[in-house]
């Protein structure tokens, strides 16, 4: 069993506030056009229309060769986390996504990163979290490297 990881609500709501992101300045202000801007807490789609930032990011708490910074988008207001156990939209709207297991240090396990459909994501990760080294997993855009989501053991 697989568990979908969104942003934790405590660095979103700083964010919201007006925290810096990754390169120290404060998240961008605009709004959603069209459906393409998901948010990585609530792990839906914003509204078009609606408010929403966009910001640097970097999923590692350390810097070292293997921190990505890219692009993000939130929610500019307050939204409930992502929960439970069913696939969120934003991993259900793109054909296909990246996904590259990590050990507990932060380092990419090689051979396990691969573009996989949709709807096959749970069913790889299974087969990634064989590996006795890999602690988590990353979810990245296929098509443009962009940080989605995490999955950790269920």
């Amino acid at each position: 069993m697989i568990l979908i990881t969104p942003l934790a609500t405590e660095t979103v709501r700083a964010l919201q506030a007006g925290a810096p992101d990754a390169y120290g300045i404060p998240p961008e202000q605009h709004v959603a056009q069209g459906t393409g801007n998901p948010c990585r807490h609530c792990l839906r789609f914003i509204p078009e229309g609606a408010e929403m930032l966009i910001l640097a990011y970097r999923p590692f708490a350390g810097l070292h060769p293997y921190a990505e910074i890219g692009p993000i988008f939130l929610c500019a207001d307050a939204c409930a986390q992502h929960e439970g156990g069913a696939m969120p939209e934003v991993l259900r709207d793109s054909p296909d996504y990246l996904l590259k297991g990590y050990n507990a240090q932060d380092r990419i396990v090689y051979g396990t990163g691969r573009v996989v459909a949709a709807t096959e994501i749970a069913e790889y990760a299974e087969t990634v979290f064989e590996r006795g080294e890999v602690a988590y997993i990353h979810v990245r855009s296929a098509r443009n490297n962009c940080y989605q989501a995490r999955i950790d053991r269920g």
